[in-house]
């Protein structure tokens, strides 16, 4: 194909693509507010126990926050509800470039990423849940009313970056597989790795009490070690296969010792000694 052919295949592409997320947020806008009770739920059961008398209530900033807000939830939940349209839309213009081995590898890495991005977010959902606490307990004599469109950013935030936080040992595994780093060498950068997701962990935990971030960091680094694991089978099976693998391009093959070779005797006539 041609570039422009090329051009013209992605723009079908991301328009069927376009299509089933418009489809799936028209459906999303029907389940909104019961999307909208389970973020919100966290927050209304730590007021109610503090005053069971009182009431749940939330600030709006203007009277159109709580239709575009229940607009995001419906495009939030259209992105997932279509999430095979436009995954497939996105295979079918990647898969022809690809071999039939990188084809397998793509299916397995998608089947895994699934439930990996669906259980840091659930995670990330619980660590909101827990945070309130220390948050809203920072002034107890006060009464205080959250916005609803903030907290609704807040909690969505940190459940997507909980959900990427879990894809890094995936992306590591990657990168094994495609040959760039080994297993030796990614367990060579165990203290390093352990380092960034500390850090990591210590910038996306909504409180800075050290045990949400420990949760997140342990969990990453149990996965991280998992995929360090998964790398080292799969640098010996790809050893067994090429005796060089694990050579360097510039390092230098074994020679084995080479027994003397006696001259050949046919062709040579029998008084060839005499002669010379």
């Amino acid at each position: 194909m041609t570039l422009m052919e090329h051009i013209r295949e992605l723009r079908s592409r991301l328009f069927k693509a376009c299509l089933g997320i418009v489809a799936g947020a028209i459906a999303g806008y029907f389940v909104a507010e019961r999307v909208k009770d389970y973020i919100t739920q966290p927050y209304c059961d730590l007021i109610l126990s503090r005053n069971p008398a009182g009431m749940c209530s939330f600030n709006l900033n203007s009277p159109l926050d709580q239709f575009m807000l229940t607009l995001k939830i419906a495009l939030y939940v259209g992105l997932v509800l279509s999430a095979p349209i436009w995954l497939y839309q996105l295979w079918a213009f990647i898969a022809p470039g690809l071999h039939r081995r990188e084809r397998r590898y793509t299916y397995a890495f998608a089947i895994v990423a699934a439930p990996l991005f669906a259980g840091g977010m659930y995670l990330g959902n619980i660590l909101v849940s827990r945070s309130l606490h220390w948050f809203l307990g920072m002034s107890p004599d006060f009464s205080v009313t959250v916005n609803l469109t903030g907290y609704f950013d807040f909690v969505t935030g940190v459940m997507l970056l909980f959900g990427a936080a879990f894809e890094f040992p995936l992306i590591v595994l990657m990168l094994n597989f495609a040959g760039v780093v080994s297993a030796k060498k990614l367990l060579s950068w165990w203290r390093v790795a352990i380092f960034l997701m500390f850090l990591f962990a210590a910038v996306v935990t909504p409180t800075p009490d050290p045990f949400n971030m420990t949760i997140l960091a342990v969990c990453m680094g149990v996965l991280y070690f998992a995929a360090v694991g998964i790398a080292w089978i799969n640098d010996k099976r790809r050893s067994r296969r090429n005796p060089y693998a694990g050579m360097s391009d510039d390092e230098a093959s074994p020679l084995e010792p080479v027994s003397p070779v006696d001259a050949p005797t046919w062709g040579v006539p029998p008084d060839y000694d005499e002669r010379r």
